[in-house]
């Protein structure tokens, strides 16, 4: 038996791969020469980019002062709240204004712009943020209080702030479009996209989203860049508020212009829902049913749904008679 086990060993051995690993040098030389072929990108001499862990540590820190005491590792108190706060701003004003500064340099070394003085700007656009967090946290709050009001599952509003997922996009949202409407490149997409990748939500930070915006459950949704949302409306999850397909090339012409749809004041729209196009708009108090497809606007106190479908229901009789079938 030892001898068995023995001989049906694994015979596999590594002393051919120092002749695998020759190869590697032609396949070096091979993609080396399509760096110089035009159709394919590189980001060679340029500055570096690399966001992923200053961006979530970012993150992290605009939600401890926005929501302060909920996220912070220790317990904070009317003794200590000033000095945590003044540590936490400062960490994040070190943070906010080396990515701005970062993403501006970056912009105006591979694209040859005119300098922009980047290191001053990246610094007054990152204290303007930080000037605005006052507001930031109001407009959260109204946030938060929807979610509650809306959701008979919340039982607090503290369970609204820890674990739903709408309300971290959200808030993340609303730190990036503050970013977007200051013009900084990049870093507000590359914010609402790691938290696309957190929560599974999309909203561009060029979207205009007023008061009170609810998510409810809220994987699959996508807000796209020209959509402008009203105060109080609430959307499910796999929404999707976007443009029409365009043809191909149609980028540049189209950039900038208005492609998404816009909906108005205390609508409505449930899990599937798909709305398109720049020139369509949601009435007021409107609802969207679920799976509806909506190209065109609707008028205010409209409801659309999609009608019932046809089903067919197999009960326990029909499968004990077809069993019986088989049997004979």
């Amino acid at each position: 038996m030892d001898n068995f086990f023995k001989n049906n060993l694994c015979q596999t051995v590594r002393e051919n791969d120092s002749e695998h690993r020759k190869e590697l040098s032609k396949i070096i030389t091979t993609i080396l020469s399509s760096m110089e072929d035009d159709r394919c990108f590189a980001h060679i001499g340029d500055e570096p980019i690399h966001f992923s862990t200053s961006v979530k540590e970012m993150i992290d820190k605009f939600r401890e002062i926005l929501f302060p005491g909920y996220f912070s590792s220790e317990k904070i108190d009317g003794v200590n709240l000033a000095y945590n706060l003044g540590q936490v701003l400062s960490q994040l004003y070190e943070i906010l204004s080396e990515q701005i500064i970062h993403v501006l340099r970056h912009d105006c070394l591979r694209y040859g712009q005119t300098c922009s003085e980047c290191e001053n700007r990246g610094n007054e656009i990152a204290l303007k943020v930080i000037q605005a967090v006052p507001d930031l946290r109001i407009s959260l709050a109204e946030d938060v209080k929807g979610a509650y009001d809306g959701d008979p599952a919340a039982k607090s509003h503290d369970e609204v702030i820890f674990s739903y997922p709408g309300l971290y996009a959200i808030t993340v949202y609303r730190i990036a479009n503050l970013l977007f409407k200051l013009e900084v490149p990049q870093l507000p997409r590359i914010m609402t996209e790691y938290a696309h990748n957190q929560t599974g939500i999309d909203i561009h930070p060029g979207a205009k989203i007023g008061k009170r915006f609810v998510i409810d459950h809220g994987t699959g949704v996508v807000v796209g860049e020209t959509s402008v949302i009203g105060n109080n409306v609430r959307i499910y999850q796999n929404v999707t508020i976007g443009a029409l397909s365009l043809p191909p090339n149609a980028g540049e012409k189209l950039r900038g212009s208005k492609r998404h749809p816009t909906i108005k004041d205390d609508v409505i729209i449930y899990s599937g829902a798909t709305i398109l196009g720049g020139e369509t708009i949601i009435g007021e108090r409107s609802v969207v049913g679920g799976n509806v497809w909506l190209t065109r606007s609707i008028p205010a106190d409209t409801k659309v749904f999609i009608e019932s479908p046809s089903l067919i229901y197999k009960y326990q009789e029909d499968r004990e008679e077809q069993n019986h079938e088989y049997q004979i």
